[in-house]
């Protein structure tokens, strides 16, 4: 044991109390003949336990025997009180049984002491020492009381007959597993269905478990000549005080969902059984869940949290509380409220947050970037200050308090035992923390928010005329919408709308706020109209839905978010339009981040769909579904904020595409193999390939993908082991089928992609799934030039890496083969000018970025057809599938001089930037025409001129002279 820190310089009233309490115990350790040995400074220890607590002086002079060898022993042990909790011996009489407990609660709790105010344990291990002990009490006193109920009842059963218990379970602190030193403990007492006991005087289970919860709290809280083990609160049961001591699982399903209250959700947060049918209450806990966290984002949570801390404030003004740490400004309670504001509001959509202590809490939303790494450590330093403060304040007199004493030597007392100089240089760091709690608190609860909202007065006028059905054009246009007859109408519709005029009260309240404040909002955006149209179709769509309301009525920042979105773009607002869910990741505070790189979504999706409470294919497709949306969601604001260029986003997007195959897939084999079983051999013996813009990793916004699924041929006629076998052809066919069913399926978040799969051997003749080695021989023998050319682009995107590396090197045994040049610029250049005949819609004032002369698709005809010719002397340039990192590659092989490959960069930069663009916008692929554009298309055409395809230009120059 390290030396104990000495005290500091105490005052000599205080020295004096210190000196007669150690002469006071030591008389009583001489009376019981306990003799104390001052090895490792025990005596200074013990002297800095009597500074801390005068319980711990009451207990050492009525039990000195703990000062004894092995008494000290205990005192200093790291084991919790649940070690020696197992070997209590309670008697059967009741009145022996509660002294026992008392004993043995006062033993333990003095040990705490010690070591908290000797710096044995930090604050952590103090208070789940003290939710240790007091589970420890609970499980004791239960097992006492379950015995004395069986003697006379017998066991209660539920009609099937199967053995019911009591399940406890712990809320507040106790619940978190940070009990103060002297809290209540909060508790709701259920079990899991009615029946009736098996004893010769049966008794409904009702009734057995209240007298069982009576007896529970009577040997527990009921004063004797020894005080007693914990004052038990039972008040947070349903319907409180009014309600039974114990009610049945479906019983409790019922009152939470017709009656729950935003409180109840705050408290459920940290529930948790502590003692009896753990299990049961795990299953209690997965029950109600729905009820606590909310599927979507629940920014209701805002209303709740205010009414909460209004009641409080309430209390703290007419008790005159503001000096209370947990309950005044800047206490702990404030920063309880922080966290489970964020808790409530986003762990629906996200499990990690699902903790139940404050501090594993806060590092649960930090590391998940919810709440700043700036607040969560103001908040965490200020929570352990206050919580180490408040246990001193209640180690001094075993008293339920959260006030400073108001006398001098008190306050010395807690401010040297805690190694402040003095109580001054204590109240200043009190202070400080609860000034910066209270300006945290301040702004998580968002000044202009919510009811404290103000909009201009002319908005709310204009409002008011949609209402009253005068609104016009005019006034319109003189409020900054121009042209203002379509905003008007559609203002106007508003009010009159099924969905809006369905609402509840407390909805049209919040509209009646909020629609002012979206008006103003889009009147100073980039696009007034276009943004103040989409706004109301949005509130349409979500009119039902009172946490996407409460999101635009609680957060300024949103409002001005989704105002500047759907003035930018239309595709963006569609998206919100359609899939409102989306508005989650205008608010997500991360949103200013640079979205996920590729491994990292991979790594998200898989951490998504593992946090899932229902594993059932629908579900995980409904989940998929949400994450892709969420994901290209962000890549889309990044994109148009100009966080991310065009090649970083088209990258990402097949990254993102890529990671929901794999999932798709993963989710797929997982359905076949529990219908049909495995078939033999290591991995799956299936992959999937990416073509075109996914293979090209070049993705857009609202591309589809172009997909060929192939299996190692091994196993084509091995059999599954599944109860309805089947041969290995017809296992992959299958697996093959659900994949590009799932990938297509509309569910309630839309649907993933449209897949393509003509690029499969034999094009829509063929079957869909081939074996690698038929797929193999169809690329040597009967592929077509532009066959060879979109095989350029494939890569494996999901499923066995090694079928995988398989197909890889078949591809570059494809690639590689020796080409006569010229025949491959002819073929290249034909079918090039076919495609242009066929599909470019260029004219005079517009470019069709795609396909136009000099487009994307030029610059990837070229790259391809400079492959196939020169991959067998240059192999180097097979590495890569996407077209910015094969220009450098030709580069590098001396295919490409050092001029054309920056004009080549240059013109594929900007032409798939203004392809994403139009996109967004949601325009077709054409842009006007403008000096610069046709400058760049120029040079791109040079330059594939200078490597010898004709495209094209021969004819249309010839025809041009003509």
């Amino acid at each position: 044991m390290n030396d104990p820190s000495p005290i500091p310089a105490e005052s000599a009233e205080l020295r004096a109390l210190i000196d007669q309490r150690y002469a006071d115990v030591m008389a009583a350790c001489r009376a019981a003949r306990i003799p104390l040995h001052d090895d490792a400074g025990v005596a200074e220890r013990v002297r800095r336990t009597l500074l801390a607590s005068d319980f711990a002086y009451d207990v050492l002079r009525r039990q000195p025997e703990l000062l004894a060898p092995a008494g000290l022993e205990r005192l200093r042990a790291n084991g919790d009180a649940s070690t020696r909790g197992a070997t209590l011996d309670l008697p059967g009489d009741e009145n022996r049984c509660m002294a026992v407990l008392r004993r043995f609660r006062h033993a333990e709790a003095v040990r705490i002491v010690f070591r908290d105010v000797n710096g044995l344990d930090d604050i952590d291990e103090t208070l789940s020492s003290t939710s240790a002990l007091y589970e420890t009490l609970l499980a004791e006193a239960l097992r006492w009381s379950e015995t004395a109920m069986r003697a006379r009842y017998g066991t209660a059963r539920d009609p099937a007959g199967k053995e019911q218990r009591m399940v406890v379970l712990g809320f507040g602190k106790l619940g978190g597993n940070e009990l103060n030193f002297s809290s209540d403990i909060d508790l709701v007492l259920a079990y899991a269905s009615g029946g009736d006991t098996d004893g010769s005087r049966p008794l409904d289970n009702g009734e057995y478990f209240v007298r069982e919860g009576r007896q529970l709290v009577r040997l527990l809280a009921e004063p004797t000549v020894d005080g007693i083990c914990a004052r038990v609160d039972l008040r947070l049961r349903p319907f409180g005080n009014a309600g039974r001591l114990a009610l049945p699982f479906t019983s409790m399903e019922q009152y939470y969902q017709r009656e729950g209250r935003d409180w109840e959700r705050y408290a459920w947060i940290k529930a948790r059984p502590v003692a009896g049918d753990r299990t049961a209450g795990r299953e209690l806990q997965d029950m109600l869940r729905p009820f606590v966290y909310r599927r979507y984002l629940d920014y209701t949570a805002f209303a709740g949290l205010r009414e909460m801390k209004a009641l409080i404030d309430a209390e703290v003004a007419r008790k005159d509380l503001a000096g209370n740490l947990k309950l005044g400004p800047g206490g702990i309670r404030e920063i309880e409220f922080v966290v489970q504001l964020t808790q409530m509001i986003r762990g629906g959509r996200d499990p990690a947050l699902r903790v139940r202590g404050l501090l594993p809490a806060l590092r649960a939303c930090e590391s998940r970037g919810y709440i700043p790494r700036a607040r969560a450590k103001l908040l965490r330093e200020a929570y352990v200050f206050l919580r180490r403060l408040e246990n001193r304040v209640q180690m001094l007199r075993d008293a339920q308090t959260h006030d400073i004493p108001d006398d001098a030597l008190s306050r010395e007392r807690l401010a040297l035992g805690l190694d402040f100089p003095s109580w001054e240089a204590l109240a200043t760091d009190l202070a400080k923390h609860r000034t910066a709690v209270s300006a945290e608190f301040a702004e998580v609860l968002v000044p202009q928010g919510g009811q404290t909202a103000s909009a201009p007065a002319a908005d709310i006028e204009l409002w008011q005329a949609a209402r009253d059905e005068s609104l016009s054009a005019e006034t319109m246009e003189a409020s900054g919408f121009v042209p203002g007859a379509e905003a008007a109408a559609e203002l106007g519709k508003l009010p009159q709308a099924a969905a809006v005029r369905s609402m509840s009260a407390r909805s049209s309240e919040r509209l009646e706020r909020l629609m002012p404040q979206l008006i103003a909002a889009a009147r100073a955006s980039a696009a007034p109209v276009s943004s103040l149209l989409r706004m109301v179709r949005l509130v349409q769509a979500v009119a039902r839905r009172s946490s996407y309301l409460a999101l635009l009525d609680e957060q300024p920042s949103a409002r001005r978010r989704v105002a500047s979105v759907f003035a930018g773009s239309a595709f963006l607002a569609e998206r919100v339009i359609a899939q409102p869910l989306l508005l989650d990741d205008v608010l997500d505070p991360r949103i200013d981040q640079l979205p996920l790189k590729r491994a990292d979504i991979t790594a998200e999706i898989v951490r998504s769909l593992g946090t899932l409470d229902e594993r059932d294919a629908e579900r995980e497709l409904e989940r998929i579904n949400e994450f892709r949306s969420s994901i290209a969601f962000r890549l889309g604001l990044a994109f148009s904020d100009g966080r991310a260029d065009a090649t970083a986003t088209a990258r990402r997007l097949a990254g993102l595409a890529e990671a929901v195959i794999g999932a798709v897939l993963a989710l797929a084999a997982r359905e076949m193999t529990s219908q049909h079983g495995r078939l033999p051999g290591e991995g799956m013996g299936f992959a999937v390939l990416g073509y075109g813009s996914l293979g090209g990793e070049e993705l857009g916004f609202a591309s589809d993908l172009d997909l060929v699924f192939v299996y190692d041929g091994k196993r084509a006629n091995a059999t599954s082991d599944g109860a309805r076998p089947v041969d290995g052809t017809r296992w992959y066919q299958r697996l093959a089928q659900r994949v590009m069913h799932w990938l297509g399926a509309q569910t309630h978040a839309g649907k993933l992609y449209d897949v393509d799969t003509r690029l499969r051997p034999d094009g829509s003749k063929g079957l869909l799934v081939a074996s690698v080695d038929a797929f193999e021989a169809y690329q040597r023998d009967r592929a077509w030039t532009w066959e060879h050319q979109a095989l350029q682009r494939a890569r494996f995107v999901a499923g066995d890496a090694a079928v995988g590396q398989g197909l890889e090197r078949v591809r570059r045994d494809i690639l590689g083969a020796a080409r006569d040049t010229a025949r491959v610029l002819a073929e290249v250049g034909a079918m090039r000018a076919r495609w242009r005949a066929e599909r470019d819609r260029s004219d005079a004032s517009q470019f069709d970025l795609k396909q136009g002369r000099g487009g994307l698709i030029d610059i990837e005809f070229a790259l391809q057809g400079m492959v196939l010719a020169h991959a067998a002397e240059q192999p180097g340039i097979l590495h890569t599938t996407a077209n910015s990192v094969l220009i450098d590659e030709l580069r590098v092989a001396g295919l490409l001089t050092q001029a054309q490959a920056d004009t080549l960069h240059v013109a594929h930069a900007d032409l798939l930037q203004m392809g994403l663009t139009c996109t967004l916008d949601l325009r077709p692929r054409l842009a006007r025409r403008t000096a610069a554009l046709d400058a760049l298309c120029v040079a791109v055409t040079h330059v594939i001129t200078e490597l010898g395809f004709d495209f094209g230009e021969k004819a249309a120059s010839e025809a041009k002279a003509v």
